[in-house]
């Protein structure tokens, strides 16, 4: 998945505390002032979760904060919020779920090119503590094997 445009809310601890297996786009169902919220750039997803209901699937405990100018007909920030996704994909997402130690976690929020806003979800497996170190060691060394690469040329 190519995303173009730059993020609203980026949920960064994910990666590192889960292990993505497979992700998915999917839009979501918000009223107006959510949509004014997010275009100010305004939201958190980091402590939000993705859970499936009654084959639909909801992103709970997403902050979008009150947008001021619209005063007594804002929204509440932390409602759930309805996830548009396929049929197939929603399928797909319910039997991940009933297996063993899979989360659906979110990833990104971000406006694609029509201006709608959507959002990245994945399939994750949680890691054990070996496993972040793990990833944490990589990472330093390729940046250092990086900063080795440039100073010799």
């Amino acid at each position: 998945m190519k995303i173009k445009s730059k993020p609203i809310a980026e949920n960064r601890r994910a990666r590192y505390e889960y292990s993505i297996e497979e992700t998915f786009e999917a839009g979501i169902s918000l009223v107006g002032t959510e949509v004014k919220a997010l275009r100010l750039g305004q939201a958190n997803i980091a402590e939000s979760y993705v859970a499936v209901e009654d084959e639909e699937v909801f992103l709970i405990n997403a902050n979008f904060p009150i947008y001021e100018p619209a005063s007594q007909f804002n929204h509440k920030p932390r409602r759930p919020r309805k996830l548009l996704l396929k049929h197939k994909e929603i399928g797909k997402l319910m039997g991940a779920v009933q297996r063993k130690g899979r989360t659906i976690v979110p990833l990104k929020l971000y406006f694609n090119d029509r201006g709608f806003v959507k959002i990245l979800i994945g399939i994750g497996i949680g890691k054990k503590l070996i496993d972040k170190r793990q990833t944490q060691k990589t990472r330093d060394w390729n940046k250092q094997k990086a900063r080795l690469m440039k100073e010799r040329g």
